[in-house]
């Protein structure tokens, strides 16, 4: 039996197209519409689960309403033999009007309520003279698709980790040079160290000489006087 027209709209709606270089997460958006006047249920399924984050992967969409759906790919090394086994499928079913467990409205579903929608993947690399942003926390803000508040988190997260780490390299920076300063101030001080001990040493043998002299021209004086 064929199965039912899918209700929701999907932007987009046949692929979901992710830009490289991929080291770093890379993030696209769905949405999904709900053009009908009664609540659908829906599910989003890949058939590489553990290459995507999918947020929300599951839920309901009120009548009229529709949602965006955060499909952030993990970093992996690019296998373009790969890309043909990544698909992924919206499922979607009518919501019962008196429904209060969905898992159980999924479980209970008959295969003519089922509808479903399938997208494949697009990967893009750039150009190898193209300019890319670093690679830390892309900047997807361009993205024609808005940004879940679940992804806006992240990346403000993301942005006040990196502008944290600058600040402890420039605090580190500062210290190695501090400490750099400290050393030359205390190799100075210590080449200059050992003539003044030695001229202090040399001053003291003078004295000492001096003062044995004197002693002694004394005495010979003294001597003479006393014979």
């Amino acid at each position: 039996m064929a199965r039912p027209e899918q209700v929701l709209l999907l932007e987009p709606p046949h692929e979901l197209k992710f830009r490289g270089p991929f080291s770093d997460v890379v993030t696209t958006n769905l949405k999904l519409a709900n053009p009908t006047d009664r609540n659908v249920c829906f599910k989003v399924k890949t058939t590489a689960p553990r290459r995507y984050c999918v947020r929300p992967n599951s839920g309901i969409i009120d009548a009229g309403t529709s949602i965006n759906v955060s499909v952030m790919l993990q970093p992996f090394d690019y296998d373009p033999n790969e890309k043909s086994k990544h698909k992924f499928m919206v499922q979607s079913l009518l919501a019962p009007p008196d429904m209060t467990d969905m898992e159980g409205v999924w479980k209970e579903a008959k295969p003519d309520e089922l509808m479903d929608s399938k997208l494949r993947c697009v990967f893009e690399l750039p150009l190898e003279n193209e300019k890319t942003t670093p690679h830390n926390c892309r900047d997807i803000s361009s993205s024609r698709y808005e940004l879940s508040p679940e992804v806006k988190k992240i990346m403000e997260e993301c942005k006040r980790l990196q502008m944290e780490a600058q600040r402890l390299r420039e605090e580190n920076k500062q210290i190695r040079e501090d400490d750099g300063l400290r050393m030359r101030k205390s190799n100075m001080m210590s080449s200059q160290h050992p003539s003044v001990v030695m001229k202090k040493e040399e001053g003291l043998s003078i004295r000492t000489v001096f003062l044995i002299m004197l002693f002694f021209v004394v005495g010979v004086i003294v001597g003479k006087l006393v014979l």
